[in-house]
């Protein structure tokens, strides 16, 4: 038997030795893991280099306001078009074409304009009806209006065959068609004179203004969500400040009732569950029989507006089988793991101790979070200085058969060369910022970098943060005498002891997780321009790649956690922490597998418990639902917008605060296992764990797996 042990353990390390002197986490330590420190130092050195260069050549105006045929920005302060904030298309049919869809620029002739056009007029009517001086305003500036024929300025481009009233949308001049008993029209009319004589179907500007628009949609709908954040942040701060505050009574309950409050947590999840259950149940019935609530979801497509799916029966179903499912899933796991709930419940309430005793720890998170508002924010400048950083891009656009079309210009010297002379009809216009050249290919690699150091500093916020968790549990544990022996300022001495010793070993498995995670984002580019290929073959690995990288990449978070812990405690390097974090967990994995999975399923039903409370109040909130304060809640154009907002916020406050909780846990766990191995609760060897959790977790350290010689 002694034998069998002593394979068992010898496959998955060595066990730890007894050691008199160990009082936790090891005081006289030495740097770990310095080249990565200094990579790290100089990636940021690299980072910062990028950002500069963004913020030198990057020019956000090229997304904020709208560019003409000249490249030209309409609205723009200090400049001709000042007072021109509008664009205007000479002929918006072009803009059907299916080259803006690829350069996003209409292949006509664009200019900035005071005010949209409020009349239908053309041309060739407009110096007989004495409305000259109006129509001038929509011609190219410098024009020469007065000298030339109506029909030499057609020829010439410099004026607009045709004006149609329009309205503008996003900066931009759009016909203002309607609808009559399904049909479209322009006025009263359902054609129109396009200017040279020749009649076109009112569909035909439908169409280009729609291919003009798909560009436009996106920007339009966040136009109308940042108008929704305009009239309810202030909502949604007092809806984020109550799920604080839930949260933050929650995490204290749980020090002096933890095993009530989780039973407590456990029904009321259960009820609110069941609760759903009969609400979506209640909906789909009350739909029966009502006019178009039948449709299909795939009949009606993407709405911006949610309300419509809340009209269908078919979206109250799913809403109830998901539902049911997940209570099923719930009432399933009580069932079969209601006895380990007891012991997970245990090493919640010594988890509860150990954060009474380091409070700080509670508020931790709040400096985290804000290191990654501060990467997230260089990320996402840099992101949009880079992505403005391109010159301006011209193209040949033609009317007839060109060889030249398509092809770059210059609009200051395209008069004086060939290409004018071979299509007489041709015009060097504004395409898009971009280009081939080798800056461009430049820019782009500079976005993946930037992407990169974004995971990568990301990762080791996240990374630091738990080391110094870790570092001020792991001294709670390892205190023979609480609260006598626990150090002064834990958490401030696991964070001095992290950020002196151990910041290339967090820089270098934060490194390895960055890897995999811009991996990820490759894989999904790749399945993005592969959706409309025909190869089969390669969806198919390209989908077993991504599913492996997506395991791979939790497997690495798990293991990193895991390696931290022991870097906290011990000061070891990077590989040698998760290689011992590893077989230590191997030595345990029964109580790996039963303890952390089951307190990890408790703190997530406390997460859904709060998030659904709080979401629930925004949502008979912010749809008028509340007699008391109905007139208060503000008018919108998405109600779903600040309800989204508030779920999500609450999820991170209340995840912020049980990570905390989660950290412990997973530190005392660990903390308990190497307790295990090197003392046997004898008086000269006691154990340092509380005597509390000693009768419940107290198993014993694993047996070796029976060989079937010895089962028979």
């Amino acid at each position: 038997m002694g034998g069998q042990r002593e394979n068992y353990y010898g496959k998955h390390g060595t066990p730890q030795k007894y050691d008199p002197t160990f009082r936790g986490p090891v005081y006289d330590r030495s740097c770990t893991d310095v080249v990565c420190c200094v990579v790290l130092l100089a990636a940021i050195i690299a980072y910062v280099l990028v950002g500069v260069v963004a913020w030198t050549h990057g020019d956000p105006r090229k997304v904020i306001y709208p560019t003409d045929s000249r490249g030209r920005f309409c609205g723009q302060q200090g400049t001709a078009n000042a007072n021109k904030p509008f664009l205007f298309y000479f002929d918006i049919v072009k803009c059907a074409s299916p080259s803006v869809l690829v350069t996003f620029q209409c292949p006509t002739t664009q200019i900035c304009v005071r005010r949209c056009p409020d009349r239908y007029l053309t041309l060739l009517t407009a110096p007989a009806a004495n409305e000259m001086d109006y129509y001038r305003q929509f011609c190219v500036s410098g024009a020469q209006t007065t000298s030339k024929a109506p029909l030499e300025l057609l020829r010439d481009k410099e004026c607009p065959a045709m004006l149609i009233p329009s309205t503008p949308l996003l900066r931009r001049c759009f016909p203002a068609l309607r609808a009559q008993q399904g049909v479209v029209m322009v006025g009263n009319q359902t054609t129109y004179d396009d200017g040279r004589g020749h009649r076109r179907n009112v569909t035909d500007l439908l169409e280009g203004a729609k291919k003009a628009n798909v560009v436009l949609e996106a920007r339009q709908l966040a136009m109308k969500i940042f108008e929704d954040y305009t009239v309810s942040w202030y909502w949604i701060i007092i809806g984020l400040v109550i799920a604080m505050v839930i949260s933050l009574i929650f995490v204290v309950l749980l020090r002096f009732v933890a095993g009530i409050m989780v039973w407590v947590m456990i029904v009321m999840v259960v009820l609110v569950l069941g609760y759903g259950i009969f609400h979506c149940y209640m909906e789909y019935a009350k739909l029966r029989g009502t006019a178009g609530s039948d449709v299909s979801l795939k009949d009606i497509g993407f709405q911006t507006d949610l309300r419509v799916y809340l009209h269908l029966r078919q979206t109250w179903l799913a809403f109830l089988v998901m539902v049911s499912v997940l209570e099923a899933v719930v009432l399933l796991v009580l069932v079969f793991l209601r006895r380990r709930i007891m012991v997970a419940i245990a090493l919640i309430e010594e988890s509860g101790r150990a954060v009474a005793h380091v409070m700080t720890s509670l508020l931790f998170p709040l400096g985290t979070f804000f290191l990654l508002c501060l990467c997230l924010g260089f990320w996402a400048t840099t992101a949009v200085f880079l992505s403005t950083s391109n010159e301006a891009v011209y193209k040949v656009f033609n009317e007839s058969v060109c060889p030249f079309s398509g092809q770059s210009c210059d609009p200051e010297t395209f008069n004086t060369t060939n290409v004018t002379r071979f299509c007489p009809d041709a015009q060097c216009l504004f395409a898009f910022y971009g280009g081939e050249t080798s800056y461009h290919k430049a820019l782009i690699a500079l976005q993946f970098f930037n992407l990169f150091m974004f995971f990568w500093l990301a990762n080791f916020v996240l990374a630091l943060g738990q080391v110094t968790l870790a570092g001020a549990f792991a001294s709670y544990y390892w205190a023979f005498k609480k609260p006598d022996d626990i150090p002064a300022f834990p958490l401030f001495s696991a964070f001095g002891r992290a950020l002196r010793y151990h910041t290339g070993s967090l820089a270098f498995g934060s490194l390895v997780l960055a890897v995999v995670q811009i991996i990820r984002v490759v894989l999904e580019y790749l399945d993005h321009r592969l959706k409309a290929a025909e190869n089969k073959l390669a969806k198919f690995l390209l989908g077993c790649l991504k599913c492996c990288f997506w395991c791979l990449e939790k497997f690495i978070k798990f293991l990193n956690r895991n390696a931290y812990i022991m870097i906290a405690v011990y000061g070891t390097n990077f590989c040698t922490s998760a290689r011992n974090a590893f077989f230590l967990l191997m030595r345990n994995i029964i109580r790996v597998a039963v303890l952390d999975k089951v307190t990890d399923f408790l703190f997530f039903l406390g997460k859904l418990l709060i998030v659904g409370s709080v979401g629930i109040l925004a949502f008979f909130f912010f749809t008028h639902r509340i007699k008391l304060v109905e007139d208060a809640a503000p008018s919108l154009n998405y109600y779903w917008v600040p309800i989204l907002t508030v779920i999500v916020g609450s999820y991170l406050i209340a995840h912020g605060f049980f990570s905390v909780y989660g950290m412990c846990v997973d530190t005392l766990f660990l903390c308990f296992c190497e307790d295990l191995e090197r003392n046997d609760g004898s008086q000269e060897r006691p154990y340092f764990m509380s005597p509390a959790l000693s009768r419940i977790l107290l198993k014993g350290p694993p047996e070796p797996p029976k060989s079937a010689d010895a089962q028979g």
